[in-house]
């Protein structure tokens, strides 16, 4: 039997990760545009095809122009155009369209690629009407709704349109930019998206920082522990989060909470910065390593709220040169580490086991998957 599956694809969702923005909330993609940041959408919804196995049972009905439509005609695929867009389009284009696809043409389920503010415009037109599958492609990405990558993506479709699968209500997450840019975490519940139910290709929400003794002792405890074996002349870039934050409280040195910093002999020489900067102190100084802390509930390590660390960043640090950190209460709460970097063969790469440092002179092993 052929499923009608419906396809929204938000044309700058993601932009202002690599260029250190945090997101592209209203026109801040403007200024994403100027700093030289590239489409992200694209490439994850082509990925996300190019995995289906069962497209022959599929009817796609799409957004037009580059919502949709452009990729479809490069994937030589059959299709169904509905709704109009200009050539700039809004958060009111996705909702009249995800309207239109569930009430005029009755799509069984449908798939969009954007982030936190995508699943806002979705709930908003769609409530819980048809189940949706989520495409991460955002910056921050905290809601519950999104599939890990863009191939855990497909192979949700996959059995979707195979089997009989149960649904089940995620929640999405209403994400303040201003706050976040300032670097405030202000979260509230916004509503409920119906997703399959195959949990092992589904992200959790962000979990929000501990702030009982044990979880301050611990920090306290990693943050003595980097501290005391941080090495002089390699420059470190402290990635976001309370836990990153304990080493520079420490040290008595400014951090921006959630944004990436570079840390040289224990000084702060930058602040909150993006892609193009981090590629130039790496052409300054010759050696440096990276510090990052998974987001809790979710245990991504790379690809949710970190985007300036980038494929091109990563290939010239290297995995050996990455140190994970983590509250024991944090990692004790993960299955695994997780990585979404937009680029499988970095991921692959990146892969495997790798130490956790969870107090002073305390550490375990975790798999990244």
């Amino acid at each position: 039997m052929i499923k009608k599956v419906g396809l929204i694809v938000n044309p700058i969702a993601g932009m202002g990760g690599s260029v250190g923005l945090k997101g592209t909330d209203g026109d801040i993609y403007k200024k994403a545009l100027k700093m030289g940041a590239k489409p992200i959408t694209p490439k994850r919804t082509i990925e996300f095809f190019s995995n289906i196995r069962n497209i022959d049972k599929i009817s796609f009905i799409v957004a037009p122009n580059k919502m949709g439509a452009d990729l479809m005609k490069q994937l030589d695929l059959d299709f169904k155009v509905i709704g109009k867009v200009k050539q700039e389009t809004t958060s009111e284009n996705t909702k009249q369209i995800a309207k239109s696809m569930v009430d005029k043409e009755e799509v069984d389920l449908l798939v969009f690629c954007g982030g936190d503010g995508t699943a806002r415009d979705i709930f908003d037109a769609i409530d819980m009407k048809v189940p949706i599958i989520a495409i991460p492609s955002g910056v921050k990405m905290f809601s519950s709704v999104f599939s890990l990558n863009p191939s855990s993506a497909a192979k949700i479709l996959d059995n979707y349109i195979l089997e009989n699968i149960e649904t089940e209500e995620r929640e999405v997450l209403d994400i303040n930019e201003e706050s976040f840019r300032e670097g405030r975490l202000d979260s509230k519940l916004y509503g409920y998206l119906k997703i399959p139910k195959i949990p092992e290709f589904i992200q959790e929400s962000k979990s929000s920082s501990q702030l009982g003794q044990s979880s301050e002792i611990s920090k306290l405890g990693i943050a003595h522990h980097i501290v005391k074996n941080m090495e002089n002349e390699i420059l470190y870039f402290l990635g976001p989060g309370t836990t990153v934050k304990a080493i520079t409280d420490e040290l008595k040195e400014p951090k921006s909470l959630l944004g990436v910093d570079a840390l040289y002999n224990k000084k702060i020489i930058a602040s909150d910065i993006n892609e193009e900067r981090i590629l130039k102190l790496l052409k300054k100084y010759k050696k440096a390593k990276i510090i990052l802390t998974p987001i809790g509930g979710q245990g991504f390590l790379l690809g949710r709220g970190n985007k300036q660390f980038t494929p091109q960043v990563l290939r010239k640090i290297r995995k050996e040169n990455i140190i994970v950190i983590s509250t024991e209460d944090k990692i004790r709460k993960l299955d695994c580490l997780r990585i979404d970097t937009g680029d499988n063969e970095m991921d692959n790469v990146l892969k495997g086991f790798i130490k956790v440092i969870i107090g002073y002179k305390e550490e375990v092993i975790r798999k990244i998957e």
